[in-house]
This record gives C-alpha cells, structure tokens and sequence, in this order.
C-alpha cells in the first residue's frame, strides 16, 4: 500500500493539470469531415510512384514541416558527450544478466548536463540487440535491483517534496517493474538500456535547467518558436543513448529497438524519425501528438495538449490549436516517415483519451509508404479485435486494460522484434 500511495502522490506531482473546461469528444459520429493528407502526394501536388523520389523529394520535406511546425529544430549540432561507467555487476536478474550504469556528460557554454543508462544485457549473448526507452520515475524504479544508483536530479525532487532521500529511496525502488518485462527482454537475447527522462529534459513549462539551456545564444531564457521543446529533446537523449551503443562492444547498434509509452512514445516516434540508425520504433499509447490523427479531434487535441503541455512541442505548433484542420499534414506522415524500417504502434481498448482508433487509422494510412518499399502494413481500414495482433512490418494491436505498459504489450514486442531483426 506504500508503494501504491507513492506512485499516485508521483503521478500527481509529473502532470500538469488544466483548469480551463474541456469536453473531449468520443463519439465517432461527431467527428468533423477532413481530408487525409496523401503521403505519397508533394505539397505542390507531384505524385510519389518510386522509392527514390520519396528518399529524395516527399521525405525530406514532410521531416522538414514536422521539425520547423511541430516538434522544433534543434539549433546546433550538439553529440559530444564523455561517459563514465558508475557501477557494473555480472550477476543481474537472477543471475542471468550483466548490468552496467553509464553516465553520459554534456558540456556547452559553461553548463554541464548529465543523464544515467541503466543498462542490463543477457550473458549468453555476445553482442546484444537492444530495447532503449525512457522511464518515468527514475532508473531505479524499473527492477527491483538495490544496486540501481539514484539520479541526482530524482534526489533533487526528493527533497523538494519534503522527503527525505532514504525514504523516497526505500518506497520507490522497483515500483513500476510491471511496466518492463526485464528478464523475459534478457530470455530473448535482447538487452534493455533505460534512463530516467526528466535527466534529460524536466518535464515542466521550463527550459532553464534542461538540455536547451545548453544552446541557448547570450540573453536567451527560452527556444524560438520554430527550436525544439521537451519531446525533441527526449528524442535527442534517445539519440545520445545510441551514439554511446555504437562504441560499445556488447551491443549490436544495428539492431537498437526505441520505445516510449504516452508522452515517451511520442518521443520515441519522433526519434524514429529523426535518426535512421534505430532499427525499429515501438509507439504506445503514444495518442495526440504521438500515433494518432490530430483531425479527428477524438480525447485530447492540439488545443487541449498545447495548453496542458505548452513545453513538449514548439511554439509553432500552436498555430493549430482548434485549428487541426490548417495542418497541411497529419500523424500518419510521422509514422510514414519510418519507413520502411519496422514500427509497432500500440492501443489500449480503454485508453479513450489516446484515440485508439486514431493510431490505428494512423498506423493504416501510413501503410502506403511501407508499401512503396514493398514491406507489409495495415491493410484495412476495419480496426482489428482486442488481442489479435497485426504483426506486420508495420504492426499494430490494441489490447484490453487502460493506459499502460503491460506484459501482454511486451510478449508481442519481443516476439516482433525477433522475427523483424
């Protein structure tokens, strides 16, 4: 009961609450008439027919609107990191995995950012593919591991909620080990490499001690309208993961799966995107923003998260709230822009506010492109039923329960990441 009270004290402490009224709409019949914005069609109205011209002509300018309209640039180049191994064992996971906590360091006009990866890989295995992804409450939630260090910046909130270190240790460590399959991740030859992602980029309306302060020019406080907010910047910590995987010699960095679930799925999309060098991209629950059609305006909206979460995506974006129908692109074309390496994206039959059927559509019409390169998608329009996977190239399920990460999500991304890799 401890644990449980910590969890719903932390969740309410992580998420910012609007007071001004909103109605979500859930009823398909009041959904607004709107265009599905054709991936394989330029802005001026060329058809896409070949590979070439999408790698060439549609890819880079879609990728360029979602950058400049939707997510923000990142001003500068920004890869230079030092790492530190912090803490390594050989005996994890009941004795089947090697753990080791690496510390990645960034330094850029006289301030330092630091973020930890908690990494454990299978010892049978002698360079391991991966699953990377952010956690919300610190690295040492995810296992019920007393060896898992504390962030700095999780200590910090300790103290400012009033709560001594020791204790918020003791009552936090491995409580959300139901969100990740761990050891069933190392019995499939996989590893797993987590980092706490308010490390990277706290997630709050402010951008003074976070990752964009770094790049800020002399008198800056805050990103231009078109530059990065929070979601690139977790996509940027995604990336910064996988420049320190290609140097490391137990892990396989050609075949590095990104994963996010909610905001985190965003994210992972967006880092999909933006980095060709993941192999794979797992979106759950990922809803607006994320997977799902910003058109339909079905649970949250444009208008509704922008206000909420005014700091995830650029100021740009918010010329489109209760203006979805001005965007010349939807979410599909994000997912479009994976291609044709292979995506997951996920639904829960109860997760209303995500827009299930959104991401599916989403997922759907993205499937054009996957198709272009001769790779399965989503063939139908019709929405699969609960717990029937459609694990193509291009995959999808929804599943029943609420908004979550569960076993059930992990037993066909494992199962999909085997047989895509």
């Amino acid at each position: 009961m401890k644990k449980l009270f910590f969890i719903a004290i932390l969740l309410l402490l992580n998420t910012q609450l609007s007071f001004s009224q909103f109605e979500p709409n859930y009823d398909e019949s009041k959904i607004p008439n709107f265009d599905i914005p054709d991936p394989l069609t330029t802005f001026d109205g060329q058809k896409i027919t070949r590979k070439g011209q999408w790698k060439r002509i549609r890819r880079p300018e879609l990728y360029t609107f979602f950058e400049e309209n939707v997510y923000g640039k990142i001003p500068a180049e920004f890869n230079d990191f030092s790492a530190k191994i912090l803490e390594q064992g050989e005996n994890a996971i009941n004795g089947k995995a090697k753990r080791r906590q690496v510390e990645l360091s960034f330094d850029r006009n006289g301030r330092t950012l630091h973020f930890t990866m908690l990494i454990y890989l299978p010892k049978n295995v002698k360079k391991a593919p991966l699953f990377l992804g952010y956690n919300f409450l610190g690295n040492h939630t995810v296992a019920d591991d007393e060896n898992i260090l504390i962030s700095e910046a999780w200590a910090r909130n300790s103290d400012k909620y009033g709560i001594s270190g020791n204790k918020f240790t003791s009552a936090t460590r491995g409580i959300r080990t139901n969100r990740w399959a761990i050891e069933e991740i190392i019995d499939a030859g996989f590893g797993l490499a987590t980092i706490y992602y308010g490390e990277v980029d706290p997630d709050k309306d402010d951008f003074t001690d976070g990752v964009h302060s770094l790049l800020y020019s002399q008198g800056q406080q805050k990103p231009n309208d078109n530059e990065w907010g929070s979601l690139a910047a977790w996509a940027w910590g995604y990336s910064r993961a996988m420049d320190y995987f290609e140097k490391s010699k137990d892990i396989n960095s050609s075949k590095v799966v990104v994963f996010g679930h909610s905001r985190l799925g965003k994210a992972a999309l967006w880092a999909g995107a933006t980095d060709e060098r993941f192999a794979a991209v797992i979106s759950n629950d990922s809803g607006c923003g994320g997977a799902a059609l910003s058109k339909r305006k079905v649970g949250e909206t444009v208008g509704r998260i922008n206000e909420s979460f005014p700091h995830w995506f650029s100021g740009n974006f918010k010329a489109y709230n209760n203006n979805e129908e001005a965007l010349p692109i939807d979410q599909h074309e994000l997912l479009a822009l994976i291609a044709p390496r292979p995506l997951y994206v996920a639904s829960a039959q109860e997760d209303q506010w995500a827009d299930p059927k959104g991401e599916f559509l989403s997922a759907h019409y993205a499937s054009e492109v996957y198709k272009l390169f001769k790779k399965d998608g989503i063939a139908t329009d019709e929405m699969p039923m609960t717990n029937q996977p459609i694990p193509n190239t291009l995959a999808y399920h929804i599943r029943t329960g609420i908004h979550d990460v569960t076993d059930y999500d992990w037993e066909q991304y494992i199962q999909w990441a085997q047989k895509q890799l």
